[in-house]
C-alpha cells in the first residue's frame, strides 16, 4: 500500500492557501463576523459585491502546488490520465474535504454558504491561481476533458451556472490516492468484473505467441475473433500476468458505455489491461467507448469486427490461432496426480475448450469424484466437460445422452472399423490438421462430417449414438420441423443457427433423413427450383467452413448431391444383416431380459425365417418383452416369434408361418 504522507503534504500546502484566501476575504468584507454570514446576503455586501474590479489574475506557473512528474500516485495518476498542471490543482482543491474535515468549514466560508462544503468550480480555479474569467480553465471542466472523461472528477449541481457548481471526487479516486487497491469499484463488483493480479498468472495457463505480442504493444486496442469463447484471450491473459500487467476480465451483458467509463478508470489507476470477452450483441457503444483509450484493451469475440462499431478508433482486428487454447496443458496443470494408467489426453481431446472451461470442469470432476467416493474417473471429467460445453441447440435439436457403445451394435468388420475411425478422426484433428497442417485452404475448417447410407432399421441413428459416447458427447438430433421453413432464406437462417452453435461448443450432430435438406440440385425450371438450389448452395458452402462433428444419414444414398459427398470425411454403408448377424442382433436386444429354455433355440429359427434389420428386431424384442410381462412369466420362444410376426405385418409382408395358428 502507497505511503500517503505525500499527499497529506500537499493538502497541507493547500491549507495554508486557503488561510491566506480566507484572510484576504476577511480582511475586505464588512460581514465578516456576522455569526449568520452565507445565510442570506446584507444590502452593504450586495454593494460591495457590485462593485469588485473584473478579476485578472493569471495563471501562477511558481505556485507550490504539485506539478506533473511526481513518482508519489498523484504523480503517477497525473501522467497515466494526461492531466495539466492546473487540472492537478484543480483536482486536489475538490479531494481536500474528502481527506481532512477542516476543509469542509474553510470551503463554506470561501462559499460564502455554510451549507455549501465542497469546492465549487470557481473556489477551485481561485486556489489555482487563475478564475472563471478564463476560457481555458473554465474548459478542465467540460465533460470530453481528462478530469471528467477520465472518472476522476463529477460536476454536481447541473441546474447552477457553472461557478457555483460543486465539484466530487469519486470514493475509488480517492481510496486509490490514499494508497488502498484492495478493492474494485463497487460497479465493476456489480457488473462480474474479474481483477487477476500476476500472482494468478500460474493458475491461467500457458502464454503464446499473440499473447506476448499484444503484452508487448503497450497501449492498443485488439479486436480477436475466437470460434471458441475464451480459446485465445486465455493465453493473451497469461502473457499479460507473466509481463507483470493486471488484468480487468468483463463478461458483459449488455453494452453499457457507463460501466466502460468505469472500467477504463480502474484500470488506468491500476496501469492494468482489459479484456472484453466475449462481446454483446450490438457492441458498438461499449467499443467505442473502450477503443483508443490510452490502456490496453482486449475485445474478443466470434464475429468479425465491424468498422461501424469505432469508425474513428485503430483497431487492431485479428483472428485467434486454430490451436490457442493449449486446453491439454491445462487440463494437466488442473488433475494433477492422477492414476499412471488415467490416459487424460484421450478422455479430453474431442473437447475444445477455453483455460477457463477447463479449469472449471476439472474442479466440477474432482468435486464429483469426491462426492462418489472414488478416484477420478473418464466418465467424471467427460461428464463435467459435457456441462461446461452444453450447446444450446434445444430449440432445433433433440438432444441424446448416449448410453451405448460399441458392444451394442452389430455390423459387419468395415464399417465397424469405419466408426471407430469416424470417432478416430474426431478425437485427433487437432494434431492432424492443425499442427501437422493438413487441412487444406480455401477457408476450410476443422469439422468431421460422415454419411451413413443404408436400408431403414439398419442402425444409422445407433451407429451415432455409439460415436458421441465413444467421444463422451451428446448426441443432438436435428429436428427437421422446427429447421425447414416455407419462407424463402428461414430454412438457412435456421441451419445457420445450429452451424454456429455447434462450431463453439462440443457435441455431434445428427441430420436424421439427411436427404431432405441435403438433396440433389435440379434444373431451375420455375423460382421454386432456384430458392430450393440456393439452399443446397448454402449447405454445400457452410460444410466448408465447419468446426464441428456431424453425420448425415439417409435411406437412399442416391439422393445425396455429389458436391456434398465430395465434402464428406467418411461415408459409411450399413448393410442390411444376415442370418448369423440377426441372431447377434436378437441375443444383444434379449441380454438383459429373463428368458425361458426354449428362447435361444427360437432365436436361430427367427433370425432364419424371418428377415428383419436391426431396428425390428428390437421392436420384436420390446412386443415379447410386455406379452411376457403381461402374464408375468419370462420370455418364451412363443412371445419372440409373436413379436416377428407382428414387425412383418406392420410392414406388409407376408408372413412365413401365416397359417400357424398363434395365440399371445
Amino acid at each position: 500500500m502507497s505511503d500517503p504522507r505525500s499527499l497529506l503534504d500537499l493538502l497541507g500546502t493547500l491549507r495554508a492557501r486557503v488561510a491566506a484566501l480566507v484572510e484576504a476575504r476577511s480582511a475586505s468584507d464588512p460581514t465578516a463576523g456576522d455569526p449568520l454570514r452565507g445565510l442570506y446576503v446584507t444590502e452593504d455586501a450586495a454593494r460591495r459585491i457590485a462593485a469588485e474590479p473584473v478579476p485578472t489574475a493569471a495563471y501562477d506557473a511558481d505556485d507550490p502546488l504539485p506539478q506533473p512528474g511526481r513518482t508519489d500516485r498523484l504523480g503517477a495518476l497525473t501522467g497515466s490520465f494526461g492531466l495539466s498542471p492546473l487540472d492537478t490543482r484543480i483536482l486536489l482543491a475538490a479531494l481536500a474535504p474528502e481527506v481532512d474535515r477542516g476543509f469542509e468549514a474553510l470551503y463554506g466560508y470561501l462559499n460564502d454558504d455554510v451549507g455549501r462544503r465542497r469546492a465549487t468550480v470557481a473556489l477551485a480555479l481561485d486556489l489555482a491561481g487563475t478564475g472563471t474569467f478564463d476560457p481555458a480553465a473554465r474548459d478542465r471542466f467540460h465533460p470530453a476533458a481528462p478530469l471528467r472523461s477520465g472518472g476522476l472528477l463529477d460536476v454536481d449541481d447541473e441546474d447552477r451556472p457553472l461557478p457555483g457548481r460543486a465539484l466530487r471526487v469519486p470514493e475509488r479516486v480517492v481510496a486509490h490516492l490514499l494508497g488502498d487497491d484492495t478493492r474494485l469499484d463497487g460497479q465493476l463488483s456489480e457488473c462480474g468484473v474479474e481483477l487477476l493480479t500476476p500472482a494468478d498468472a500460474g493458475a491461467v495457463g500457458a502464454p503464446t505467441a499473440l499473447g506476448a505480442r499484444v503484452a508487448a504493444a503497450g497501449a492498443v486496442t485488439v479486436h480477436l475473433r475466437e470460434r471458441v469463447p475464451g480459446a485465445a484471450t486465455g493465453a493473451v491473459v497469461a502473457a499479460l500476468l507473466a509481463a507483470g500487467r493486471p488484468v480487468l476480465r468483463y463478461r458483459p451483458e449488455s453494452a453499457d458505455a457507463t460501466a466502460a467509463r468505469t472500467l477504463l478508470r480502474e484500470a488506468r489507476l491500476r496501469g492494468a489491461a482489459v479484456v472484453v470477452e466475449p462481446l454483446p450483441p450490438k457492441p458498438g457503444p461499449l467499443v467505442r467507448a473502450l477503443a483508443s483509450s490510452g490502456a490496453t484493451v482486449v475485445l474478443a469475440g466470434a464475429d468479425a469486427p465491424d468498422p461501424g462499431w469505432a469508425p474513428d478508433a485503430e483497431l487492431l482486428a485479428l483472428d485467434a490461432p486454430a490451436d490457442a487454447t493449449h486446453a491439454g496443458d491445462v487440463w494437466r496443470l488442473e488433475l494433477e496426480g492422477l492414476a499412471e494408467d488415467f490416459d487424460l489426453d484421450e478422455a479430453t481431446a474431442p473437447y475444445r475448450l477455453s483455460g477457463d472451461q477447463v479449469r472449471r470442469a476439472a474442479r466440477a470432476a474432482r468435486a464429483l469424484a469426491a462426492f462418489e467416493g472414488t478416484a477420478l474417473t473418464t466418465a467424471q471429467v467427460q461428464h463435467s466437460a459435457r456441462l461446461v460445453s452444453a450447446p444450446l441447440l434445444d430449440s432445433h435439436a433433440r438432444r441424446i445422452r448416449p448410453a451405448v457403445g460399441f458392444a451394442d451394435i452389430v455390423l459387419p468388420e468395415e464399417p465397424s472399423g469405419l466408426l471407430r475411425e469416424l470417432a478416430g478422426r474426431a478425437r485427433h484433428r487437432d494434431r492432424v490438421l492443425g499442427e501437422w497442417r493438413l487441412r487444406t485452404g480455401g477457408g476450410r475448417g476443422r469439422g468431421v462430417v460422415a454419411l451413413f447410407a443404408g436400408e431403414s432399421g439398419t442402425g444409422k441413428t445407433l451407429g451415432a449414438e455409439v460415436v458421441a459416447g465413444e467421444l463422451g458427447l451428446d448426441l443432438y438430433v436435428v429436428d427437421l420441423s422446427s429447421v425447414v421453413d416455407k419462407y424463402v432464406g428461414e430454412t438457412e437462417k435456421n441451419l445457420e443457427r445450429i452451424f454456429v452453435e455447434v462450431d463453439r461448443t462440443d457435441c455431434v450432430l445428427l441430420f436424421d433423413e439427411a436427404d431432405a435438406v441435403f438433396g440433389k440440385r435440379s434444373e431451375v425450371k420455375s423460382s421454386h427450383d432456384r430458392y430450393a438450389n440456393l439452399e443446397s448452395a448454402y449447405l454445400l458452402q457452410r460444410l466448408e467452413a465447419f468446426d464441428g462433428i456431424a453425420v448425415l444419414t439417409t435411406n437412399l444414398r442416391a439422393n445425396i448431391d455429389e458436391a456434398f459427398t465430395r465434402r464428406l470425411d467418411l461415408v459409411v454403408d450399413f448393410p442390411f444383416p444376415d442370418a448369423e448377424q440377426r441372431v447377434s442382433l436378437w441375443q444383444t436386444c434379449l441380454a438383459g431380459v429373463p428368458k425361458e429354455a426354449d428362447v435361444d433355440e427360437e432365436i436361430a429359427c427367427c433370425a432364419k425365417e424371418f428377415e428383419l434389420a436391426g431396428g425390428s428386431i428390437r421392436s420384436a424384442a420390446v412386443t415379447a418383452g410386455y406379452l411376457a410381462a403381461a402374464r408375468g412369466s419370462a420370455v418364451t420362444g412363443a412371445d419372440l416369434r409373436a413379436g416377428a410376426r407382428r414387425e412383418y405385418q406392420k410392414a406388409g409382408r407376408l408372413v412365413p408361418d401365416a397359417g400357424v395358428p398363434w395365440s399371445p
